[in-house]
C-alpha cells in the first residue's frame, strides 16, 4: 500500500477488502473455521472451537509483527498460528491449526479476499453497465463516425459504441460472477492423514462454513483455481481498459465528441490552466493496463512441482492482491468517468461532414458496380476522393460517376444517417440481453 500512488491506482471499495487488514481477518476466519469444522464432525471439543474462534479477533494482532516474523518462515500464516496459540487459553491451544498446513491457510484466505473483493467489485462494474445501458438507449439514433486503424471509416451511432462497451463489461462481469472460490484444505501433502477418517468430513464443514465451494481433493500445486481468478479480473480489466482508451480518444481536443465534467478541479493541469483532461479514463486505463502482467505471473506460477511448491506457490501473494486492487480500481475509475460523461452530438455531426463526403465512398462505389463494374467504379470515386472538396460536386464533375448518377442520387448516398445498416437492430439485441442478465442475477 502507498500513501502517495494509491489514490489513483488503489481507488474505489475493493482497496479495503485486499488490503493488510483483510488478509488477516481472512486467514483468521479460516483458523476458526477449521476448529468449528472440526468440532462439527466430533474431532474436537465444542468448547475448544468456541476458545479458539474466540482468540480469532483482528485487533489482537499486530499486522507489522506478524509480517517480520514470517521471514524466518516463509509465509504469515505460520507466525499468525503461534501468536493465535497464545491467546487461546487451556487445553484448547493444543487444537489451533490442527491438521492442516500454512497453505491450506493462505490459500483459502485468498479464496476468501477473492469473495468479499468480488462482492464490491461487481456493485461497481453493475453500476457501470447500468450506465452504459442508459448512453445506449439515450444515443440509439446519434450518429457517429466509425473510425478503424484510427481513421474516418463509416458512419456508426453512440448508441451502438455504448452497447458495444456494455456488452463487453456484462460478459466480463458474468465470467466474474461465474467464479466457485474454492476451499483448501489437505495437511502436509494432501492426504488430512492426521485427521484420520473424519478428514473428508472435516473439509465439508470447513468449506461450508467459510462459505466456499468444496473441492474434490485438495489443490496445493494444480492451481487452476487461482487462474480462473487471474483470468475473469483480466478480462474485466481488458474490458474497462477499451472503454476508457476510447473515451480519451473521443475527449481529444481535435475529436471533442465526449468529455468528463468532474468536480471542480478534476482534469486540471500543473501548468497550463487551460486543460480539461478526462482523468477518471485515464486512471481507469492506468490501474487497467496493470492487470496483463499481473495475469502473466499468476499463469507462470501454475507449474509447480511435487505435492507442495518451493517458490511458484509464494510468488502468487503478491500478483494476486495487486491484480484483485488494480481491477476493482480500475472499474470505480470507469464508473466515475461515465457518472461524468456528457456526449456532444453537435461535434459529432461537425465530424462526420469533416471529410465532405469521404465517409461514404464505399457507397457511391456500390451503386456504380451495376453499371461500371467494381474496379472501374472504385477507381473513379477514389480519384474523386483524391481531389479533397466538396465530394458531390467532385463526383458530378467526373466523366464516369457524373454519367450514372444525378446530383440527388449522390446527395442521397452521401448522407450518414441513411447508411446505418442494423445499428439500431444491434443496440436494442444489446439491451435485451442486459435486461435478461439482470433479470438472471437479480
Amino acid at each position: 500500500m502507498s500513501e502517495l500512488f494509491d489514490g489513483v491506482l488503489a481507488a474505489g471499495p475493493v482497496r479495503a477488502e485486499t488490503g493488510d487488514p483483510a488478509w488477516l481477518r481472512a486467514l483468521l476466519d479460516v483458523e476458526s473455521a477449521l476448529a468449528g469444522a472440526q468440532a462439527d464432525v466430533g474431532l474436537i471439543q465444542r468448547s475448544y472451537a468456541d476458545r479458539i474462534a474466540e482468540a480469532c479477533h483482528l485487533e489482537y494482532y499486530d499486522i507489522a509483527e506478524l509480517g517480520e516474523r514470517a521471514k524466518a518462515i516463509g509465509n504469515p500464516a505460520a507466525p499468525l498460528i503461534r501468536a493465535l496459540t497464545a491467546e487461546v487459553h487451556g487445553d484448547a491451544a493444543g487444537y489451533v491449526h490442527f491438521g492442516a498446513t500454512s497453505q491450506d491457510v493462505m490459500d483459502s484466505a485468498a479464496m476468501l479476499v477473492v469473495a468479499r473483493a468480488r462482492t464490491v467489485l461487481l456493485e461497481d462494474l453493475d453500476a457501470c453497465a447500468e450506465l452504459l445501458a442508459e448512453l445506449a438507449r439515450e444515443h440509439i439514433s446519434t450518429v457517429q463516425v466509425g473510425r478503424t486503424l484510427l481513421q474516418q471509416a463509416l458512419p456508426t451511432t453512440f448508441g451502438l459504441t455504448a452497447a458495444g462497451w456494455l456488452s463487453g463489461v456484462d460478459t466480463a462481469a458474468a465470467a466474474l460472477r461465474d467464479l466457485r472460490p474454492t476451499a483448501q484444505l489437505g495437511g502436509a501433502v494432501g492426504t488430512l492423514a492426521s485427521l484420520g477418517d473424519p478428514g473428508t468430513a472435516v473439509l465439508k464443514a470447513f468449506s461450508e462454513r467459510l462459505g466456499l465451494a468444496e473441492p474434490v481433493l485438495p489443490w496445493h500445486t494444480e492451481r487452476t483455481r487461482i487462474a480462473e481468478v487471474a483470468s475473469a479480473l483480466g478480462q474485466v480489466s481488458g474490458a474497462v481498459a477499451t472503454i476508457a482508451r476510447t473515451v480519451t480518444l473521443l475527449a481529444q481536443t481535435e475529436v471533442g465528441e465526449l468529455a468528463e465534467q468532474g468536480p471542480p478541479g478534476s482534469g486540471g493541469s500543473s501548468t497550463m490552466p487551460h486543460k480539461r483532461n478526462p482523468v477518471a479514463a485515464v486512471s481507469a486505463l492506468a490501474c487497467a493496463r496493470q492487470a496483463p502482467g499481473l495475469v502473466a505471473t499468476l499463469f507462470g506460477a501454475m507449474e509447480q512441482e511435487y505435492q507442495r511448491a518451493a517458490g511458484a506457490w509464494h510468488s502468487e501473494w503478491r500478483p494476486f492482491t495487486e491484480l484483485l486492487r488494480a481491477t476493482g480500481s480500475a472499474v470505480h475509475w470507469l464508473r466515475t468517468s461515465l457518472e461524468r460523461l456528457r456526449v456532444d452530438p453537435a461535434r459529432m455531426r461537425v465530424n462526420l461532414d469533416l471529410t465532405e463526403g469521404a465517409l461514404l465512398a464505399e457507397r457511391v462505389t456500390a451503386a456504380l458496380v451495376p453499371h461500371t463494374g467494381r474496379l472501374a467504379a472504385h477507381d473513379a470515386v477514389g480519384r474523386c476522393c483524391a481531389q479533397g472538396g466538396d465530394l458531390v460536386e467532385l463526383m458530378m464533375a467526373d466523366p464516369l460517376v457524373g454519367k450514372h448518377l444525378n446530383r440527388g442520387q449522390l446527395a442521397e448516398l452521401l448522407d450518414p444517417e441513411s447508411y446505418l445498416g442494423s445499428a439500431r437492430v444491434f443496440v436494442e439485441r444489446a439491451l435485451s440481453a442486459h435486461q435478461a442478465r439482470r433479470k438472471e442475477n437479480s
